[in-house]
């Protein structure tokens, strides 16, 4: 057992004099929010780390994806087809728009919406598409463009997971009419919490700027309804400085990925997700699939580990679609590989900092139940 409770993941931190440092001018200049220095120059830099044309900075990710949607300007009651799979901010961003969820199954290989039963669910009141690159793993982009084409439809993508990824070589932010980063602590890049829209039109910006700041364009002109989704200074900060350490971060990250990768692969009763060789990987994080046998199965390892102080995630059980709050009130379709997925799927932890003995530790508790 575990001396200490081992967690999903860790924040990444930069060094505590590093942050006091670059904090101090704030008590000279006493601007804290309303877009001020660093925010600017957090927005600047992301830009080029993400390598994407536009982008504006949120108070988290949640509110980026609701905002971008919202910018839209799609009709009250339109249809959205998104993914059931996925954290439930996604759904929630689609209905607090006053949108109707249309949910698709997935694809058993890497969690991400299935593209080919997209058009089966298209109708006339159809306005867009939100998938999800699930743990980083690219959506198929060209053909959810294709389809979003033919019908005249907007994509807007969660890439929550999947900040600094490329595909083909390209910032995965440049796919879709726009796409949402989480800068939330949890995530590979954190700015405490935090989140951004990267978008394609340029003409979006300004409106995207009225959205996040009460529609406010002078101190005596208010020109549009507005919410309040400005990042503070304090958060922009930490990004800044988090983006120093971030590809050191994912090293490390990666090479944790390796040793669960070779400590468990012979294991018959787990199953990984399979790689797009056209796309780099941040390795946020780790999930593994575990057969759905009735005597050793996820929920029971899941059990055990947390016997031993290890907390990994059911990530993502139930589905969106089966929560509560909107079991039965959207259109009944068959999510037979998204219910597949989300009673298998364990996402074990990674952040830089865990140790290897740690890691082997688990990988022997994990070995030992399935022998």
């Amino acid at each position: 057992m575990e001396k200490e409770n081992i967690y999903v993941t860790r924040s990444s931190m930069p060094p505590y004099e590093e942050y006091i440092e670059a904090i101090k001018p704030l008590w000279e200049s006493h601007w804290l929010t309303n877009m001020g220095k660093y925010h600017q120059e957090l927005e600047e830099k992301l830009k080029e780390y993400l390598d994407v044309p536009n982008l504006s900075l949120m108070v988290n990710g949640h509110m980026a994806l609701e905002l971008a949607i919202q910018v839209m300007d799609f009709p009250e009651g339109s249809e959205v087809i998104t993914t059931p799979f996925t954290f439930i901010s996604t759904t929630h961003a689609i209905v607090r728009n006053r949108l109707k969820p249309v949910f698709c199954d997935v694809k058993l290989s890497n969690g991400t919406i299935d593209e080919t039963k997209i058009e089966d669910l298209i109708t006339e009141n159809t306005v867009a598409i939100v998938p999800v690159h699930v743990y980083g793993n690219v959506c198929n982009v060209e053909e959810i463009q294709r389809i979003a084409d033919k019908y005249n439809l907007k994509v807007i993508y969660d890439a929550a997971h999947a900040f600094g990824v490329k595909y083909k070589g390209r910032g995965v932010g440049n796919y879709g009419d726009a796409s949402v980063f989480s800068f939330h602590a949890t995530k590979v890049f954190n700015t405490i919490e935090g989140g951004a829209v990267a978008f394609s039109d340029s003409n979006l910006y300004g409106r995207l700027y009225n959205l996040k700041n009460f529609g406010i364009r002078g101190e005596e002109l208010v020109v549009s309804v507005g919410a309040n989704a400005k990042m503070n200074e304090f958060c922009a900060i930490m990004g800044l400085c988090n983006l120093k350490y971030l590809n050191y971060a994912i090293q490390e990250r990666k090479s944790r990925c390796g040793i669960y990768q070779k400590e468990l692969e012979e294991v018959k009763e787990i199953q990984f997700f399979k790689d797009n060789t056209n796309a780099t990987k941040n390795h946020a994080y780790f999930p593994i699939l575990v057969d759905r046998d009735v005597r050793k199965n996820r929920d029971k390892l899941y059990d055990l580990l947390k016997e031993n102080n290890i907390f990994t995630r059911k990530y993502f059980y139930p589905l969106t679609s089966d929560q509560a709050c909107f079991k039965n009130k959207y259109k009944r379709v068959d999510l037979t590989n998204a219910r597949t997925l989300s009673e298998k799927v364990l996402v074990l932890p990674v952040y830089e900092g865990l140790s290897r003995n740690t890691i082997e530790n688990m990988c022997v508790i994990i070995k030992n139940y399935f022998e």
